[in-house]
């Protein structure tokens, strides 16, 4: 896809997203358009087996074969090419929901619960359902069917990296325009590029080739630190192997996250929903690991009493052997916390060990709060 026909692309579906306004107001578009962009790109890139994949389904559930046994057969029908299963097993696609516009609504939603289920948890994640019976209510939901499934989003028209692309910029895009009525914690692409470049140029262990090397953002929301610096490294070193982790507590971001990485065919299995401190029901998803860079912009000013009971109990009963030896903060100051735990997950340094790839921290601060 040239420059050109990508612009026409990211201006056709503002334009559709526009035909919300009235139920929605601007700063809610993302509620109804990521996820949608979701499901017509997937939509695109199952259609070519479309058929075999549904023939592959009758002859398994014909043998009683439990879902979760079928996930790599049908996986292997729909894509033998892709490393993580994709798949939808419910007869319809966009155009077929168009033949039956009296039940587009429970049409939409048995399409959704007929994918595989990394697919499907993350359109739960992203309460989409909750969306489709408001565009019904409105009598919106045809039109923006309809206008999605005029948007070619096919593999053979735009590539996975480049629909990673067009999505982590409407991401971008609905993400600022929310945040001017919100207020909401968002890091801006050219601080992320900028903290990019910092932690990553003239690092040799990036140039290596075949280098494996391990990322981590504890607060990743929508995955922006892990995207950049993928792209980052990969433009450096094509040959870098890369392994992204991440832990969101938010659900609508956990879920974006896991979308951009489910379109460019990545382990979503690395991206955490839960409390990284801990907060007693979620605790930290990747205890015990440590990571090679380490990056993060932690929620500045935010109290940490949610997670007090398990701070609390890990400091004074872990001291240096967990995350919080150095002490705890005032308890409006978690980004510290934070800091802490970032350093917790360095790998350790060993002497002699000189040509080991050793941890880099890259974290903003905004200043240190008061009280």
């Amino acid at each position: 896809m040239n420059v050109q026909a990508h612009e026409q692309l990211k201006a056709t579906i503002w334009e559709i997203a526009n035909r919300l306004r009235g139920p929605y107001r601007p700063p809610q578009y993302r509620l109804v358009m990521l996820p949608i962009i979701v499901l017509r790109r997937l939509d695109c890139v199952l259609e070519p087996t479309k058929d075999a994949v549904l023939k592959e389904y009758e002859r398994l559930t014909a043998q009683n074969m439990p879902e979760a046994a079928m996930d790599r057969l049908l996986g292997k029908a729909a894509d033998p090419k892709r490393k993580h299963p994709l798949y939808n097993t419910s007869p319809f696609t966009f155009q077929k929901l168009l033949g039956d516009a009296e039940n587009i609504a429970p049409n939409l939603v048995s399409y959704i619960n007929g994918f595989s289920a990394t697919a499907r948890s993350i359109f739960e994640r992203f309460k989409f359902n909750d969306q489709i019976e408001k565009l019904d209510a409105s009598n919106r939901l045809f039109t923006i069917v309809k206008a999605m499934a005029d948007v070619d989003l096919h593999p053979d028209f735009i590539d996975n990296l480049q629909m990673g692309y067009l999505f982590e910029h409407l991401v971008m895009r609905f993400n600022e325009q929310a945040n001017e009525e919100a207020g909401d914690h968002f890091t801006p692409r050219e601080v992320i590029r900028l903290m990019a470049n910092l932690v990553y140029t003239g690092e040799q262990d990036v140039y290596r080739p075949s280098i494996f090397l391990k990322i981590y953002d504890p607060t990743c929301g929508t995955g922006g630190m892990l995207s950049e610096s993928e792209k980052f490294i990969l433009d450096q070193n094509s040959r870098a192997n890369l392994a992204l982790f991440g832990q969101e507590y938010n659900d609508e971001s956990w879920a974006i996250c896991c979308s951009d990485m489910l379109i460019k065919d990545e382990d979503t299995s690395s991206i955490v929903l839960g409390d990284t401190l801990g907060d007693g029901k979620t605790r930290d998803g990747f205890e015990g690991e440590n990571f090679h860079y380490l990056l993060a912009n932690p929620p500045f000013g935010v109290e940490w009493k949610d997670q007090k009971i398990v701070v609390e109990k890990e400091h004074s009963e872990l001291g240096f052997s967990g995350r919080f030896g150095a002490g705890l903060p005032a308890i409006n100051d978690g980004s510290l916390l934070f800091l802490q735990h970032m350093i917790s997950k360095m790998h350790p340094y060993k002497k002699g060990d000189e040509d080991a790839v050793g941890s880099k921290i890259a974290i903003v601060f905004n200043g240190s709060p008061t009280g």
